[in-house]
């Protein structure tokens, strides 16, 4: 039970990544974050896949494809769009 629900709370990050692709404005977002989230994630999911937990799986492979998504769009982001140091 607990699995699912945490499977499912996973899609919060739908509406961060929607946003995202559509506007294709990244300078907000931070990317040490969302490195950090998607190596934590990646090596969730293999655990999930070590131990044979599903929710684990999948939460985590959801999670990995939409924190890799907002990588590639922060790697892809022009020059203008990112932050500017402070």
């Amino acid at each position: 039970m607990a699995g699912s629900l945490a499977a499912f709370l996973t899609t919060a990050y739908v509406p961060q990544t929607y946003k995202t692709i559509k506007t294709y404005s990244t300078s907000s977002l931070s990317l040490p974050t969302y490195v950090m989230l998607f190596l934590g994630t990646c090596l969730w999911a293999g655990y999930g896949l070590h131990t044979g937990d599903v929710p684990v799986q999948a939460s985590n492979v959801v999670t990995s494809v939409l924190a890799g998504v907002i990588l590639c769009l922060k790697f892809r982001a022009q020059p203008s769009e990112q932050a500017k140091p402070s």
